[in-house]
Order: C-alpha cells, then sequence, then structure tokens
C-alpha cells in the first residue's frame, strides 16, 4: 500500500488532541503514544502501574487489529513512564504481552506526560 491511511475505529479509546490513534503506511503500523484511557467511558485509569500498563497495552491491541496488524508484528516499543521506579512492575506486564521475541525498545522517565497519567506506550508494527 502505497501512501497513508488513518487507523480509526469506534471500538477504540477516544484521542485527546489532534492526533490519529494509528497511521498505516508503507508497511508498517505507527501507533500514537497510548496512555491508560479506557475505551468504554475516554477516561483516565489511575491507580496500580501494572493495572495501567495492562489497559495501555489492551489498547495498542485493539489499535493493531483495527489496522489488520497484531502484537507479534511489533517491532519497535517506546516506554515513557512518570517514575523511573515503576519499572519492574511495569515490565512484569509488558512481559506478558511479549513472551517471546519481543520487539526493540527504548524506556525512559518522562516528567509531566499528557493527563498525569504514570504510563504512555507507542509503537511500530508489521502491517501485513
Amino acid at each position: 500500500m502505497q501512501g497513508k491511511q488513518v487507523v480509526t475505529s469506534s471500538e477504540l479509546p477516544p484521542v485527546k488532541g489532534p492526533y490519529s490513534p494509528a497511521i498505516r503506511a508503507n508497511g508498517f503500523v505507527f501507533v500514537s503514544g497510548q496512555g491508560p484511557i479506557d475505551p468504554n467511558s475516554g477516561e483516565v485509569v489511575r491507580g496500580d502501574i501494572r493495572e495501567q500498563t495492562r489497559l495501555v497495552l489492551d489498547n495498542v491491541c485493539a489499535i493493531l487489529a483495527a489496522a489488520g496488524s497484531a502484537p507479534a508484528k511489533i517491532v519497535k516499543t517506546a516506554v515513557y513512564l512518570s517514575d523511573i521506579q515503576n519499572f519492574a512492575a511495569m515490565n512484569e506486564v509488558y512481559a506478558e504481552f511479549f513472551p517471546s521475541e519481543p520487539p526493540a525498545r527504548t524506556t525512559i522517565q518522562a516528567a509531566n506526560l499528557p493527563l498525569g497519567i504514570d504510563v504512555e506506550i507507542d509503537v511500530i508494527a508489521l502491517a501485513d
């Protein structure tokens, strides 16, 4: 497929700004940074970093499905944590989603994530 295609679906968490949930372009899916947003209510979920990470990755999986891709096709992730002390707990949940051949990853502490969230993850995946 040439060019780019916006990926959207009523099943996805609502976006909180002027961006697309994902873009399909030239054999890849670029998923925008996802936070712990309940896809039904559109509200930020607070609380335990494990719960937040699970929701973020569930949202990423839903976006990939809407794009015709899958978690196994992820080649790169970037994880942003409000507190790097949450790394081990986030990593426990992250490992559940990628039990073998995990994608390349960058993880950093980022001050003042949007909406006061504690974790945000963006991904690049193969589209086909």
